[in-house]
């Protein structure tokens, strides 16, 4: 559909109309050549996007220090890593001034400081009027990106309408897609904690992977369901795949007692592609610090099929987290801060701490 609006092919059936100036995050490398220097394919790069040679001279600059690339722009581009061909590419897509974006998934591209740069350029656009069209498999990063949604499945239109509505209908798709997958077992199993597993009451998903052990880690690697508030946490998931599963997805979340989510992600939230898996293995989610407010929560893990389409093995308020912090009032943030009161006579400052003395167990 991207390589359609971009006049990319030709439809069978219909047309596509646009107006305006195509800007496209699809394929980054395509177009670069090795042999060229990184100043040389900017040049092309910017006139295939449809820009003249005077506009890419212009933005030339803008272009090299966006892609932070001012000591190589001179040197062949096969001299460049895969992440500095990704960081010259996007910066190339990034400065030709868009009426249209055309965005297949959000490309993960160099350091996490130069992918939240490239995403704030990407928040750019849209503030400037920018129609945006994204296509993922990311809720998250739709949420982020979209004010409006369609769902396509099977090449058909599923559902058309408002971000948050269309999200709602395909997470709860996929729940009972993932529950028709589920086996029909009532077996009663021990989790590793002690607390009892039972496929269709807390554990769901096709069982093609298993998670078999998640240990809750803490600063210095030992097990715990305590911790404080602001100190950091480790995730471990221990599976074992019945047969190979190619590019799996692996959640995480944290809950409340209630079902409300505090905190969630994902390995495709943060664009780590898993390989194929097949055996034994295990995964690890390092959380540096978690500011939570005092109380009693969840921490809630899953294998997914790569398109979301349905969970593998997805364990839900199976193992508990206590947080040893202040209350925080009505909600479930609790950052370090502080209050500063003023007056002519007088200046008073109280700090607001979330880790509180003490130790883990």
């Amino acid at each position: 559909m991207l390589r359609l609006v971009g006049g990319v092919g030709r439809p069978d059936r219909g047309s596509v109309v646009t107006q305006g100036r195509i800007g496209a995050l699809l394929d980054l490398g395509a177009g670069l050549e090795p042999e060229l220097t990184g100043r040389e394919n900017i040049y092309i790069g910017g006139i295939i996007a449809g820009m003249t040679r005077a506009e890419v001279a212009q933005r030339f600059d803008a272009i090299v220090q966006f892609a932070e690339l001012e000591a190589f722009i001179d040197s062949p581009l096969r001299t460049y890593s895969t992440g500095m061909q990704m960081r010259l590419a996007f910066a190339v897509a990034a400065h030709i001034d868009p009426q249209i974006l055309l965005i297949d998934e959000v490309l993960a591209v160099g350091d996490l400081a130069f992918q939240r740069k490239c995403l704030e350029r990407i928040a750019q656009f849209k503030q400037q009027g920018c129609t945006i069209l994204l296509v993922s498999h990311d809720p998250g990063q739709i949420r982020g990106l979209c004010d409006e949604v369609i769902w396509l499945r099977g090449g058909k239109v599923a559902a058309h309408g408002p971000t948050m509505q269309v999200l709602d209908a395909y997470v709860a798709s996929m729940e009972s897609a993932t529950r028709s997958v589920t086996p029909q077992d009532d077996t009663e199993i021990k989790a590793t904690n002690g607390a009892r597993l039972r496929i269709g009451e807390n554990r769901f998903g096709s069982q093609d992977i298993q998670i078999i052990d998640v240990q809750l880690l803490n600063a210095t690697g030992t097990a715990t369901h305590t911790i404080a508030g602001g100190a950091g946490l480790t995730i471990e998931i221990t599976y074992r795949a019945l047969h190979t599963v190619d590019t799996p997805i692996v959640g995480v979340s944290i809950s409340r007692a209630d079902g409300s989510i505090c905190f969630d992600t994902s390995t495709a939230e943060a664009d780590l592609r898993l390989p194929m898996l097949q055996n034994e293995g295990c995964i690890r989610l390092h959380i540096d610090r978690l500011d939570l407010v005092g109380g009693e929560y969840y921490v809630n893990v899953g294998f997914y099929e790569r398109n979301w389409a349905y969970a593998y093995d997805y364990h839900w308020h199976v193992y508990p987290l206590e947080m040893l912090a202040p209350s925080g009032g009505k909600g479930s943030f609790y950052p370090p801060h502080r209050w500063d009161f003023r007056s002519r006579s007088t200046t008073t400052a109280r700090e607001g701490r979330s880790n509180l003395i003490g130790t883990e167990q």
